[in-house]
């Protein structure tokens, strides 16, 4: 899945913060838990996963506030309209490409057809 206004990192954060939420709306989740739902070829560490956390947080996905749970640090996350959105958007997002390529596909055979018409009416 890949939100077009989003990088693949902050798309890859996005998919396992919204994972990890299970539909809540507050939720706490530890810096290692995410970086265990992610994908293992991301190479993500605390530091890129914190600046993509941030990056969400500013283009208004969710709030972030960073706590302390049991010496663990732990990330409070609420979520916002655009972070709830997500998989929405993600949805809408892959018919409009499955519509896109219908209609490259069928441009495609319809031109193919044509120019063996035409090809047929000339010879």
């Amino acid at each position: 899945m890949f939100n077009e206004k989003l990088s693949k990192r902050e798309n890859e954060v996005m998919g396992a913060v919204f994972s990890l939420s299970e539909g809540k709306e507050r939720f706490l989740v530890s810096p290692y838990e995410l970086l265990a739902v992610l994908p293992g070829r991301s190479n993500f560490d605390e530091e890129k996963l914190e600046r993509a956390l941030r990056a969400l947080e500013l283009d208004g996905y969710f709030e972030l506030v960073f706590t302390d749970r049991k010496g663990e640090k732990t990330y409070c996350v609420h979520m916002r309209e655009a972070g709830l959105a997500y998989r929405r958007q993600e949805i809408l997002r892959r018919r409009s490409l499955s519509a896109r390529l219908m209609l490259a596909a069928v441009c495609g055979i319809l031109s193919a057809m044509l120019g063996i018409l035409l090809k047929l009416l000339l010879a």
